[in-house]
């Protein structure tokens, strides 16, 4: 009896996982979500200005159709930015800019950089002479 309610509630837990994927896989560690198949995954890698706009990648103050307008010769955005932006806006639910501010405060703090301020967080960093 016990063993036929395990595998019932495991079942049902594997097919809750299941379809509730896309808002399980951006919580994910990136070392998890790299091994699974791309399959499990919507994101599919953005290679031009046109389809990182087309996915949300741009806003009045980061304005990449005026730089396909003006012919700009690169290929698109970081694509591990994007993706980690892209990511920050579906786990916060925030817009594009938002999303950026969170990524760029994140790479000032680990960089030993306050967010608020910008000043060194190092003790012995001088800031004054």
């Amino acid at each position: 009896m016990y063993y036929f309610l395990s595998f019932l509630t495991f079942l049902g837990l594997f097919a809750l996982a299941f379809y509730f994927r896309a808002r399980i896989l951006p919580h994910l560690p990136v070392a998890i979500s790299s091994r699974l198949p791309a399959s499990l995954s919507t994101y599919t890698p953005l290679s031009t200005f046109e389809d990182q706009r087309s996915a949300g990648l741009s806003s009045s103050t980061f304005d990449i159709e005026q730089n396909m307008v003006d012919g700009d010769s690169r290929s698109g955005l970081d694509d591990r930015a994007a993706e980690e932006i892209r990511r920050i806006m579906l786990t916060e639910r925030v817009g594009f800019d938002q999303a950026r501010l969170i990524r760029h405060q994140r790479i000032l703090a680990q960089n030993g950089i306050d967010p608020q301020t910008g000043m060194p967080l190092d003790a012995k960093a001088v800031t004054r002479l």
